[in-house]
């Protein structure tokens, strides 16, 4: 009995789903509520701001268009995400990697538009995972049927390739340093591998660099690596995940530190996956067993941690979070593979039609 109240609810879910892509623009401020993060007494520190789930939400419809839709009741339709991996933000445009549709979706609020990367010669993507951005917005993207990253620019115009079959076991993320010079793309391995590992590369000549890490336990070394990102100051982040930590490296692969242990305790790890810098430094982190993403200083100490394991996906609830990003403006993207959607959230000192999203909101 219990099983089939589960799956009822989860058909509702996919209904709701269904019902709010056919609507343009961010969810309403009715469903999206006011969740606040932590919650008072405390200081607010997030506000939950929406859930982004279909093209649709993000079309800007103008015109007689506009008045016809208005005057016969029809509903704008847009494709959803049928198993979001990763996200990727740069001033306000959304990219979000889907495994299933072998494409990169592109959500731009600010223009009111939607399209696809990766659908094409000779960029055409396979089985796309890990996304980064650099400074001018150029879009880097891990697939891993291919054995490379494929760079484009931000329209989707493909620039270039690094790696191939010969380069990874199993590329899975990526990441860039903010001036596009180094890209650091990780090969998670495989259960009888050594090759756990950051393979790096030079985004100009396509050479390959060095490579940070081999399997292990010891400082420097990896365990089934996942998520990677690259502070401002450069430093090198990688969520070591069957080691439970997150380790610490600087641009030339030298270790610094890690954190994290295995628990189930705010502060440790159950199955870390994503993770992201913002501009200030801090370290977000998403967990898959945990249903939320926390938030560490670039030392290690825990700060805060936001969402909840569930079955209703809703705001600030998950089954599967994996990808995280945060832009410019302390924007926080975290995708939810289960529930299909991208939760969206703001710091409380950025007014909602403020920021490179803001024009969304307003």
């Amino acid at each position: 009995m219990r099983l089939m109240r589960s799956l009822a609810s989860l058909q509702g879910l996919a209904l709701a789903a269904l019902l709010s892509a056919c609507a343009a623009g961010p969810v309403d401020d009715t469903v999206r509520g006011d969740l606040v993060f932590p919650e008072p007494p405390d200081e607010a520190r997030f506000i939950f701001d929406t859930t982004l789930i279909s093209t649709a939400q993000v079309t800007r419809v103008e015109g007689s268009n506009r008045l016809r839709m208005m005057v016969t009741g029809e509903n704008l339709r847009g494709q959803t995400l049928p198993k979001p991996f990763d996200v990727a933000v740069c001033r306000g445009r959304i990219y979000v990697s889907d495994t299933v549709a072998g494409r990169v979706f592109v959500f731009d609020p600010v223009e009111g538009r939607s399209f696809e990367i990766g659908d094409r010669r000779p960029g055409a993507l396979a089985k796309p995972m890990g996304l980064a951005t650099d400074r001018d917005c150029n879009l880097y993207v891990a697939d891993i049927s291919q054995s490379r990253v494929v760079i484009y620019d931000r329209d989707g115009n493909y620039l270039t390739a690094l790696g191939g079959s010969e380069a990874f076991e199993r590329l899975s993320y990526v990441a860039v340093d903010a001036v596009g010079e180094r890209v650091y793309a990780v090969d998670t391995g495989g259960v009888s591998s050594r090759d756990h590992r950051v393979r790096v590369f030079d985004r100009l000549s396509g050479d390959h660099l060095f490579d940070i890490g081999t399997r292990g336990r010891e400082a420097g070394e990896f365990n089934l690596p996942r998520g990677i990102a690259v502070a401002p100051d450069g430093t090198v982040y990688v969520v070591d995940s069957a080691n439970f930590r997150v380790q610490a490296f600087d641009r030339d692969g030298e270790f610094l530190h890690s954190f994290g242990s295995l628990g189930r305790q705010m502060g440790q790890f159950s199955r870390p996956k994503g993770i992201a810098v913002d501009p200030e430094g801090r370290v977000y982190v998403a967990d898959t067993s945990f249903g939320n993403f926390q938030i560490f200083d670039d030392e290690g100490q825990l700060l805060l941690f936001i969402g909840d394991r569930g079955t209703q996906g809703g705001p600030a609830q998950y089954m599967l979070p994996n990808g995280i990003a945060v832009d410019e403006d302390g924007r926080i993207y975290l995708v939810d593979q289960f529930f299909s959607k991208v939760d969206i959230y703001r710091p409380a000192a950025l007014a909602r039609t403020d920021g490179h999203l803001g024009a969304w909101f307003r």
